[in-house]
């Protein structure tokens, strides 16, 4: 298996390279040269499989035995998964007779992104390790300094799955006073010698495009051998898929028995802002996976919801006169994002699939093509338009709905009063209000699965807000884990950076490599 830039380019990478690698040179993201299908009778020969089994088949259609032999692709993922607090990693909770909900924040930092960035940083770990003890004692051993930008849960993931690693220095980028207080505490109360914070005055956007300029200047990164923990990195992509395919097989389990599993259609519901969770549920889906169409859950931040009404992909909302860059603070601050970074994946395969030519190669060549042009146009003039047929393409596998701040609450509210009660978080409450949103339109036999992105805790302030006027309510008891409590008055480092200038961040990274 090989793997391309999405935009113009004959360059193929191994896995290993890919991984290594993070975001292409020419500003494209690795994606696998075919997705791989299902071997016959996996529906049947996975059905009991675990967490870690299921993994280990799914990453072995993506990874050949000549790049991980299949005993050290099984030591990477249990040792990836064994600081999980739950059994099954990713467990499923029914809520009501049509409802589920998959909560992926049972890992070391209480969000959904411990589930890639545990296996990606024991990838970087091993990929390194194998490459050093190739070399002699008098040759340097090789090092990897890992860039990453983070709306608030992918930092700390990344921490906690790179610290303390040998040969690997990591510095996360995050938007200074738009991140939770627990979000910051959990990525700046890690003192290893190897992790460096960095508070951008800026938005989530500006640290992301400031990580994709270091990416971009070739000198820079071949001296410092950059790596990427953002979503922009095709092993966190690969390792998101492994849920959905477990929560199929649990929700299967679920059923009253004598229920007619080919009768019913399952819709998975996903709170996204850099489009990488859903696009996992998008991988899986075309491997084989038997699911309806993925709705696209957004915040008061919507760039996506406004592409499948229009066919635009915009930094501002045209209707609106189209001048507001700005992103919004809401209360679903992973989210807080104005562009998708994982979108221009899925515009890639839009792009091939409604696209002239007859091999794949020529298929290939102008899907990336187009890509490279929407991309040019989004960073030139803030918007690109799609044509009608890749709209259409896109509205195949996808339905979006925008959640307001104001229902973000609500719904949390409305879940805390239901029976059984339910304590979401308000990303976990943008995907739940979608998920009412578009059952009211769903026929009888489609059933929905919301994915849990994080805990509660990690956003106090907007669940009290919610619940304040309950007297059933208590934060502390309900919802505050151990592992949280007196996090807020540890010691912190942080390195303060006044604007989001790429020359001021490749200072910090030479300062302290």
């Amino acid at each position: 298996m090989k793997y391309f830039s999405t935009r113009v380019g004959e360059q193929q990478l191994s896995f290993e390279e890919a991984v290594l690698t993070g975001l292409a040179p020419n500003g494209g993201l690795y994606i696998p040269e075919y997705i791989p299908s299902l071997p016959p009778n996996w529906s049947n020969d996975w059905k009991d499989y675990s967490f870690v089994e299921i993994s280990i088949a799914v990453l072995s259609l993506y990874v050949t035995p000549d790049e991980i032999s299949p005993f050290d692709l099984r030591a990477l993922v249990e040792k990836s998964y064994q600081t999980f607090r739950h059994p099954d990693v990713t467990p499923l909770k029914k809520v009501d007779d049509k409802l589920y909900i998959l909560e992926l924040f049972h890992g070391p930092t209480f969000a959904f992104k411990d589930v890639a960035l545990q296996l990606l940083g024991n990838l970087f770990e091993f990929f390194l390790a194998r490459r050093n003890t190739q070399k002699s004692p008098q040759q340097k051993p090789e090092t990897l300094t890992v860039v990453g930008a983070t709306s608030g849960d992918t930092g700390s993931a990344a921490i906690y799955g790179l610290r303390n690693k040998a040969n690997i220095s990591i510095f996360i980028l995050h938007p200074k006073g738009r991140v939770s207080p627990i979000q910051e505490a959990q990525m700046t109360t890690v003192l290893d010698a190897n992790v460096h914070n960095v508070a951008v005055c800026g938005t989530f956007d500006d640290c992301q495009d400031v990580v994709k300029a270091l990416f971009s200047d070739k000198e820079f990164n071949a001296k410092y051998h950059l790596g990427a923990v953002n979503s922009i990195n095709w092993a966190r992509i690969m390792a998101q898929t492994t849920y959905y395919f477990l929560s199929f097989f649990h929700f299967r389990r679920q059923l009253p028995p004598g229920t007619n599993f080919e009768d019913i259609e399952l819709q998975y519901v996903v709170p996204t802002g850099n489009f990488g969770d859903v696009l996992a549920g998008y991988y899986a889906k075309k491997m084989g996976l038997p699911i309806g169409r993925l709705v696209v859950a957004t915040n008061e931040n919507d760039i996506l919801a406004r592409f499948w009404r229009s066919g635009k992909y915009e930094k501002a909302d045209s209707t609106l006169g189209g001048s507001d860059w700005n992103v919004k603070e809401t209360h679903s601050p992973a989210m807080d994002i104005l562009v998708s970074s994982n979108f221009e994946r899925l515009l890639w395969y839009l792009a091939y699939e409604t696209a002239s030519g007859s091999s794949f190669p020529e298929k290939r060549s102008a899907a990336c093509a187009s890509v490279s042009r929407w991309m040019s146009q989004l960073k030139a003039d803030g918007l690109t338009e799609v044509p009608v047929t890749v709209l259409e393409a896109a509205r195949v596998d996808f339905m979006a709905e925008r959640v307001s701040n104001q229902q973000t609450l609500d719904t949390i509210r409305r879940y805390f009063a239901s029976s059984p009660s339910y304590i979401a978080d308000p990303h976990t409450a943008v995907g739940l209000a979608a998920a009412d949103a578009v059952a009211q339109n769903n026929f009888a036999n489609v059933y929905q699965i919301v994915l849990s992105t994080a805990h509660p805790a990690k956003f106090s302030e907007a669940v009290s807000q919610a619940l304040e006027s309950s007297c059933d309510f208590d934060f502390e008891r309900d919802v505050l884990p151990q592992e949280f409590r007196g996090l807020l008055q540890k010691e912190k480092r942080i390195i303060q950076v006044e604007r989001p200038d790429v020359e001021l961040v490749k200072a910090v990274i030479e300062r302290s490599c």
